[in-house]
């Protein structure tokens, strides 16, 4: 159990932040994350990040409509006596404490498919991407499935939902999580997720990033093995991946569609910069649009890092520290207003 004070750190030179920060966290937590993020967000906010990383985690989930009604699930879960919260934001949502999980996870509800179990954080993603029924919808990074599904359940059976993943083992099991609860109907490719532009140029009504990261908003103080793989490289080649993703994303949607992209990062280069690069990249074509989401693990976008400011606009996007209802993630919702490339070639076949 990490203990951290009560009162306010005293100010310190920055070659003693890690110093300060060492005797509240395991000896194989990595001190340049430390270095790093207090730079980053200050000491205040790092305390709280860590604070995040301690603590017991709510597990949230949604009713699954692919299988059952929202109204019939709660009752399933009445009828199994979970003790559970409803979200009074969204319809289909809730959550139980720490110490209910696996009665959660051990009922009928599960089990069946009625409730899927799915974090707060990774559910947002979708509700504001605005599906509805008759839009074509890609999911560019879709493994292990959670997003997919939630997206299934806005659509009709008819609709065309293309859920792409790269790795071979990783798409086996997106299929089978997909065919268990109720999406069979959704198109599953082996491909990579750069490519995807030049076989569907601006062909989606909606597109959905939740791109490969460095997962820093999931670290857990009594897992090591959620931060032992940690490094400043691994922050980099995340954000190369990221890009070429977006460079794919944003040509694959059609002028007046809509592109969220998500992560579960803190870094400022995956999140906000990525962004900056996309603004940069695509010009006027490209609008930020606010997400209308209010909570207190919301914090402002990170504009300025290492001398460099960003573009104003991006104030817009959607940053969340990891607390003890949610991981730490990012998301940005963006509108395509004109086409990025009026001289594509002709569609290919996937």
């Amino acid at each position: 159990m990490i203990i951290l004070p009560n009162v306010a750190p005293p100010a310190l030179k920055p070659c003693l932040k890690s110093e300060y920060m060492k005797p509240f966290l395991p000896e194989s937590f990595p001190t340049a994350f430390v270095d790093r993020y207090t730079a980053l967000f200050g000491e205040q906010t790092m305390e709280e990040i860590l604070h995040g990383y301690d603590a017991p985690r709510q597990t949230w989930f949604r009713i699954n409509p692919l299988k059952i009604s929202i109204q019939e699930g709660w009752n399933q879960l009445r009828s199994e006596n979970i003790p559970f919260s409803a979200d009074p934001m969204f319809e289909d949502a809730g959550w139980v404490e720490p110490e209910n999980r696996s009665v959660l996870l051990e009922s009928e509800a599960v089990l069946n498919g009625f409730v899927y179990v799915q974090g707060l954080a990774s559910q947002l993603p979708v509700r504001f991407l605005d599906v509805s029924p008759g839009q074509t919808i890609l999911d560019l990074a879709a493994a292990p499935g959670s997003k997919t599904l939630q997206i299934a359940g806005l659509v009709s059976t008819e609709d065309e939902i293309a859920a792409v993943e790269l790795v071979r083992k990783r798409k086996f099991k997106l299929q089978e999580n997909l065919s268990r609860n109720g999406a069979e109907t959704v198109r599953v490719f082996l491909q990579d997720g750069t490519k995807v532009w030049k076989y569907r140029p601006e062909y989606f009504d909606r597109v959905l990033l939740d791109a490969p990261c460095s997962s820093e908003g999931r670290f857990d103080l009594h897992d090591p093995s959620s931060f032992s793989y940690w490094t400043p490289s691994k922050v980099k080649e995340m954000v190369r991946k990221q890009r070429r993703l977006l460079f794919s994303a944003i040509h694959s949607l059609k002028p007046g569609g809509t592109l969220v992209y998500s992560t579960c990062a803190l870094s400022q280069e995956e999140n906000e910069g990525a962004i900056d690069y996309v603004l940069n990249s695509f010009g006027e074509c490209i609008e930020i649009e606010p997400i209308d989401f209010s909570a207190a693990e919301r914090s402002d976008a990170v504009l300025t890092w290492r001398k460099k400011t960003l573009d104003a606009r991006i104030s817009h996007a959607c940053r969340i520290l990891p607390s003890n209802r949610m991981e730490g993630f990012f998301l940005c919702k963006m509108k395509k207003t004109a086409s990025s490339n009026p001289s594509f070639p002709g569609k290919k076949s996937w």
